[in-house]
């Protein structure tokens, strides 16, 4: 049985990945950057390491014994070049060389799409990267260290440039859940998606097989962010989509990094966040999943979306007396289509 360790466990992806996993009894090793976080591995079939990946002690222990390194630790915010390259790229290249010196057979590293500028056609394995934003050039730093790296050691590198991923327990439907979702700029750019169940199947099967390369992936229909709010908001009717002007958000996002940056806090709202946003980059589609000859669970927002909010009670249900608009669930019938 292949060991694998997994970076970035108590994230968005990592969390749905570590508990795939789990459920295929390969008891994963999990790296723990903050013991906080750590109560979302409970009663989990896994082994927790703490870690960190600045701390090379820490690592060395991480990686003892392990077959398959799946990497999706690092700063996953929007924020300057100098603020997220000491985890995305000296991090990553620390988890490589300590990977190599242990004797692993395979690294997968969760890239973005976010390394290509915006493209009128979709993007394939071919396409040049050309990152415009901080975060998305530290990855394409890193992808350059760690191809390099393999290259010379002989250890099998998979890097999947992954889409926007959505699930009940992103940021984006934290927002919905709220009862507002702020989008910056007109919305009128297609981008690719994927479901967070799709994106954690993808990794593990990437990890377990002898892909390697480097590729862009998505689901089979890339849309623009005006469609993809408009069957959010079909499903679930209890928020406010309010668009702003793009100078207006980067206005306002530069005020905000600035504030942040004085109280010595991550910043969520940033300039960087607002070019993110209107990025145009479409995915041409099956690329990795054919190879592995996998189906997605969900192949377009509208099955996805619907998962979401079927499968999720805080989305989804609210007492009857208290429910003044559309019902959506009668006596825990969901008439959302699944996709099965």
């Amino acid at each position: 049985m292949n060991r694998i360790l997994v970076t970035g466990a108590t994230g968005f992806i990592g969390l749905e990945l570590a508990r795939l996993l789990a459920e295929q009894n390969i008891m994963p090793r999990l790296l723990v950057r903050r013991p906080s976080r750590a109560t979302l591995l409970k009663g989990m079939n896994a082994k927790i390491i703490p870690g960190d990946l600045e701390d090379v002690k820490s690592i060395k222990r991480a990686v003892q014994g392990v077959d398959i390194i799946i990497h999706l630790g690092g700063r996953a915010l929007f924020e300057s070049y100098e603020l997220v390259r000491p985890t995305l790229v000296d991090g990553s290249v620390i988890l490589m060389r300590e990977a190599i010196a242990a004797g692993a057979q395979a690294f997968v590293f969760s890239s973005s799409l976010l390394v290509y500028e915006s493209q009128k056609t979709p993007v394939d394995a071919h396409t040049p990267l050309k990152p415009t934003l901080g975060y998305a050039r530290a990855k394409a730093e890193a992808e350059s260290a760690l191809t390099r790296m393999a290259s010379e050691a002989g250890i099998r590198l998979a890097i999947l440039r992954l889409p926007h991923i959505y699930g009940a327990t992103s940021l984006l439907f934290d927002q919905v859940r709220r009862g507002l979702v702020i989008q910056p700029g007109p919305g009128q750019n297609i981008f690719s998606h994927m479901h967070v169940h799709d994106a954690a199947r993808l990794l593990a099967a990437v990890a377990m097989s002898e892909w390697s390369g480097a590729s862009p992936v998505g689901d089979f229909q890339p849309s623009n962010w005006l469609e993809f709010m408009k069957q959010t908001k079909e499903l679930y009717p209890r928020f406010r989509h309010l668009r702003l002007p793009v100078w207006l958000a980067m206005s306002g996002c530069f005020v905000l990094e600035k504030i942040y940056h004085l109280l010595r806090r991550p910043a969520l709202l940033t300039t960087d966040a607002v070019r993110g946003f209107n990025l145009q980059v479409a995915v041409r589609p099956n690329l990795v999943w054919k190879e592995l000859e996998l189906e997605m669970l969900y192949p377009t927002i509208r099955e996805g979306l619907a998962e979401v909010f079927c499968c999720n009670v805080p989305f989804a249900w609210l007492p009857s007396v208290r429910d003044r608009c559309a019902c959506y669930l009668d006596q825990g019938a969901c008439p959302l289509p699944t996709g099965n």
